[in-house]
């Protein structure tokens, strides 16, 4: 196993364990201390484990090699455990929003300080794994382990609006200011949509690699400068490419002198082939297609 793999997968088990033992964590002191966003935000941990857990098969298949029935690999793995993760994420957003609006019709509470700091270690742990799984993801291409992070950065956006919410219902209880014991739930409305907005970005994401979308524009004209250097290239037909999971598949078209041999068109078709994934690490496939090319198709 690459060290990339390994990297990622120790990643992958240390978002898991750290979201079983917050979910256990959060649940617990929200109970004890009848903390409604802690409650919440622990059942949103919940959900993170299910996530970290598809985050993790995924990259586990997404290495295994190509076979008869997946020519490609298996590189899309993670793309579906992203989209799985979004949805996961959407969920939770539509379940913090609805606890919260809920609470905001109930007898207010009295926060307690050990629920602070339950949100507050919450909130760092959580920035800490998304930091070093965002890191991870984007050294080593991982679409499944970019989704993991970005579940640990809803669950910052979770913790802030917990730690802010209790925050301010213990301060407004100190000061004896009116309605600050609602201050959580309404962190936890705010929160939601942020949240939302996030798995859809997500979700669009997974979908337009899933349905073969194209890369960026200026990949694209990048790849094209690229082709065009190689001397026998006198047009480019064709220039595509697209996300196949952590690596890049691009389909070139071009045409060529007419009068050039087959071992001259194959070198050609080499440079292309290697100047490109010389160029960008992403890219591991790139297929050729030479069209003859003829003085009177200047005209």
């Amino acid at each position: 196993m690459g060290a990339d793999k390994k990297a990622s997968l120790v990643a992958g088990w240390i978002s898991l364990i750290s979201n079983i033992f917050l979910t256990i964590i959060k649940i617990w002191v929200g109970v004890l201390f009848n903390s409604q966003v802690l409650v919440a935000d622990g059942v949103h941990n919940a959900a993170d484990v299910a996530a970290s857990i598809a985050s993790l098969g995924s990259m586990r298949i997404s290495g295994r090699p190509a076979d008869e029935d997946h020519p490609y690999g298996h590189g899309k793995a993670e793309v579906i455990a992203s989209g799985i993760v979004a949805v996961i994420l959407a969920l939770a957003a539509v379940m913090i929003a609805y606890k919260s609006i809920e609470t905001l019709f109930k007898p207010a509470v009295t926060e307690s300080i050990l629920a602070l700091v339950a949100a507050f270690i919450s909130l760092a742990w959580k920035q800490a794994l998304y930091m070093y799984t965002f890191r991870v993801g984007k050294k080593v291409r991982s679409k499944g382990l970019l989704a993991t992070a970005y579940d640990h950065l809803a669950d910052v956006y979770a913790s802030l609006a917990a730690v802010l919410g209790i925050g301010i219902a213990l301060v407004g209880n100190y000061l004896y200011i009116p309605f600050t014991s609602y201050g959580d739930p309404i962190a936890g409305i705010i929160v939601a949509f942020f949240i939302i907005k996030l798995a859809m970005n997500m979700g669009k994401e997974s979908i337009d690699i899933l349905m073969e979308g194209i890369i960026s524009e200026e990949k694209m004209a990048e790849f094209a400068a690229l082709v065009r250097d190689i001397p026998q290239v006198k047009r480019i037909d064709r220039l595509r490419a697209r996300e196949h999971g952590h690596y890049v598949l691009v389909d070139v078209r071009v045409s060529v002198p007419g009068n050039l041999t087959i071992q001259e068109g194959h070198d050609v078709s080499r440079q292309i082939k290697y100047k490109i994934m010389e160029a960008d690490k992403d890219v591991q496939e790139v297929l050729i297609h030479l069209n003859p090319w003829y003085d009177e198709d200047a005209e």
